[in-house]
């Protein structure tokens, strides 16, 4: 069992009080999760097929060839089709489909109407399709999930990087900081974001590609906050006090002083996730992001500019999740800043 400390309790404590932040984390932890296992909600292929006796998992097993179900073909099952021909015939075969039985790369056409089609209960279709007939639900959702994965990937190094050096410029101060500060200035004003584009703009980036590329200008911040908050601290009677009893530079920064900077680094993280979202959601609206066809809010974004008055349900769609991500992470943002840096007359309900 996991015991807390009294001043980890507190913060908890002051955490939960701020319910609009506290109830935003529950949902944001949970839409993460169901992301995680999106293919069990939004996916083309079945949950469970019982044949001649026999059950069948699609869904993270190997592709199953239609010959296997009793279908004239030897590409991967049409499950949409054979939850059809199940429904037909005398025998006890069945199929479960997910709530959303599309994938985020399947283009579905009808006969006699052209995409983008509008929602559909009928089709499954719950926000409609896109310009080329695939599932914007489907989209928006693993479009998430690549959304969120990217923000936290990036948020991770970028404070590995940060924290690191801002701490050794804190710390050890001298020519060793004047070195980073220069660097960091220089650094600073390269415009990254058209430095992104430039670079996207001569390479096709994939996830990763893009990933490093964006670590690489966007470690700044972090290190300056931290090289201030370091920078104070090791002046106080407990460094001095660790100093005495002859501890290691590294065991003081971590086990000192970083814990007495931590409400820093917890502070921005909710914002920093929300820059990473915009950011990249950005670089795919404008063509410089992750190449198609992968699913992405940005491109969706694009797609509804393109079609917003014949097509409206794709702007509305992916407008009001950027903004209820958003919302939600500026929620969960100021009850984390209430519970490391409480002001005594604020008041959040």
């Amino acid at each position: 069992m996991i015991r807390f400390n009294p001043l980890t309790i507190e913060t908890i404590t002051r955490f939960k009080r701020i319910k609009r932040g506290y109830y935003s984390f529950i949902i944001m932890a949970a839409l993460i999760v169901i992301s995680l296992l999106a293919e069990l909600f939004v996916n083309s292929r079945a949950l469970i097929v019982k044949y001649n006796g026999e059950y069948f998992f699609p869904t993270y097993g190997h592709i199953i060839p239609g010959e296997k179900f009793g279908l004239d073909y030897d590409y991967e099952t049409n499950y949409r089709e054979l939850k059809n021909k199940f429904k037909i015939s005398s025998d006890d075969n069945f199929v479960i489909l997910p709530p959303v039985p599309y994938n985020p790369y399947e283009i579905e056409l009808k006969e006699g109407a052209y995409p983008p089609l509008p929602p559909s209960m009928s089709d499954k279709h719950y926000l409609g399709t896109d310009k080329t007939g695939r599932d914007v639900a489907a989209r928006l959702i693993y479009g998430f999930r690549i959304a969120i994965f990217f923000s936290l990937i990036l948020l991770f190094f970028n404070y590995i990087i940060g924290i690191t050096i801002g701490s050794l410029m804190g710390y050890i101060g001298g020519k060793f900081d004047l070195f980073f500060q220069r660097i960091i200035e220089i650094w600073d004003n390269i415009p990254y974001l058209y430095a992104i584009i430039i670079i996207s703009s001569i390479i096709i980036p994939n996830f990763f590609s893009l990933l490093g590329i964006m670590i690489f200008f966007g470690w700044i911040g972090m290190t300056w906050y931290m090289r201030t908050s370091v920078y104070k601290e090791k002046e106080r009677e407990y460094v001095l006090a660790a100093k005495a009893l002859g501890a290691s530079t590294s065991r003081i920064i971590v086990r000192h002083i970083l814990p007495n900077t931590i409400s820093v680094i917890i502070t921005f993280i909710p914002f920093s996730v929300a820059g990473g979202i915009t950011a990249l959601t950005a670089l795919d609206y404008l063509g410089f992001g992750i190449p198609a066809p992968t699913p992405s809010w940005g491109k969706l974004l694009a797609e509804a500019s393109e079609y917003n008055i014949n097509a409206p349900w794709i702007g509305v769609s992916v407008i009001s999740a950027l903004i209820f991500i958003l919302v939600m992470v500026t929620f969960i943002g100021e009850a984390v800043r209430e519970a490391f840096d409480p002001k005594q007359y604020s008041t959040y309900e």
